[in-house]
């Protein structure tokens, strides 16, 4: 349990959080925002949420705090003064801030806002400095080697730029140059499992209709590039043993990449053994999580993965690239099998996993469960985050003493 000093502080701070958007479909950060505010609210944190989203969007009414939006803006950077502004009209309400991800006018306008105000804050890049999209979109980050001498100001006055592992931090050093800032690990959280419901298994049972009680491997996360979703369609193809494992690659696309997917499984032969339930929310994506024998993620890049995390939280053996930046926890604990980001990569870990007996396959996840309890954890996650801000408010009233 959080100790009684930490508890205590809890409720002496009111902290506003930045970011882009809570929408769901905006990927991990959202996830473990949410988790992270309803544990600290639940200790008696008070939290609001600014985003660049309409403020007449339903999906805020569906946060667990309050949301303010001020949007809409352009979808690419989505600048607006509103943002600015309203951190200047109401940063005197909070102690400290806390501003999620780069490269977008949440990230900058932010900053600009909470400096304007006075306001201390800490900054989550989130993974948005991992060296991949150097190497995958170099243009690109030329471009944003430019448009750091605006962001990299944002973490040079940051009280800490918080890194989800090791790895990350490791990871992003050098990136980009111009700006020095303060770098801090902190623990980043998957929610724990939800109590057992029949109906999640029905919820889920009724967007994959022809799986039937055939067992399957779950992939779940934004259909993106950068997530190796070709290499898992290969690799699956190749590795299968059993003729009724069935794959679910559920979450959802913002471009043609699903309907290439689809052409490219219908083209390996593996088009009616693969389903896309789109993207699974509450009680579906419980029940897709509990059934699944196992959760498969061949990432090029992912600078935490909660969804791998979320499913260490059900016991559930993970099989994924090592590149994703918890993988030196997960092969350490035996809680999954690691192989690289390529074709032969994804065929190993599912190979492995088709040749593993079922004792095997049960000891693996029991430590998946471990693996879980020992690193990921929401109360962690919150206990290392409070205590960031803490520091932020004290160095920050230091400095007007």
């Amino acid at each position: 349990m959080i100790d009684d000093v930490l508890e205590i502080e809890y409720s002496k701070i009111k902290v506003l959080h930045i970011i882009a958007s809570v929408s769901k479909e905006s990927g991990g950060p959202v996830e473990g925002l949410t988790q992270s505010v309803i544990y600290r609210q639940k200790h008696g944190q008070y939290i609001e949420v600014l985003t660049l989203d309409p403020n007449d969007a339903h999906f805020l009414n569906e946060f667990p705090c309050k949301v303010t939006g001020v949007g809409p803006v352009a979808k690419k950077y989505g600048y607006t003064s509103k943002l600015k502004q309203w951190i200047v009209d109401n940063g005197h309400h909070f102690d400290v801030a806390v501003i999620h991800g780069l490269w977008n006018h949440a990230s900058v306008g932010g900053w600009q806002g909470c400096k304007k105000a006075g306001l201390p804050y800490v900054l989550f890049t989130h993974g948005m400095m991992d060296p991949w999209f150097k190497k995958a979109y170099p243009l690109k980050h030329w471009l944003k080697q430019l448009f750091w001498l605006i962001q990299g100001r944002a973490l040079r006055d940051a009280s800490e730029i918080l890194f989800t592992s090791e790895e990350e931090q490791r990871l992003a050093d050098g990136v980009f140059w111009g700006y020095q800032y303060c770098p801090t690990v902190v623990a980043y959280a998957a929610a724990d499992v939800p109590k057992i419901n029949h109906e999640d298994d029905v919820a889920f049972r009724k967007l994959v209709p022809d799986l039937n009680s055939k067992p399957y491997l779950l992939y779940l996360s934004r259909i993106h590039e950068k997530k190796g979703c070709d290499l898992l369609l290969e690799g699956f193809a190749k590795a299968i043993q059993r003729p009724e494992l069935q794959l679910i690659i559920a979450g959802p696309c913002h471009d043609d990449l699903i309907d290439r997917l689809k052409q490219l499984a219908q083209a390996l032969g593996i088009s009616d053994r693969v389903h896309w339930p789109g993207m699974l929310k509450g009680a579906a994506k419980a029940g897709a999580f509990r059934g699944t024998e196992a959760f498969v993620l061949t990432s090029h890049q992912e600078n935490f993965g909660i969804a791998v995390a979320e499913a260490l939280a059900y016991g559930k053996p993970v099989l994924i690239s090592n590149q994703i930046n918890i993988w030196r926890e997960i092969e350490a604990g035996g809680a999954g099998i690691v192989a690289p980001d390529t074709v032969e990569g994804a065929t190993h870990v599912i190979q492995t996993w088709e040749s593993m007996t079922p004792e095997q396959r049960l000891e693996m996840g029991q430590a998946a469960r471990s693996v879980y309890e020992a690193n990921f954890t929401v109360e962690a996650a919150a206990k290392d985050l409070t205590a960031a801000l803490l520091r932020a408010v004290q160095n920050n009233e230091r400095v007007k003493s």
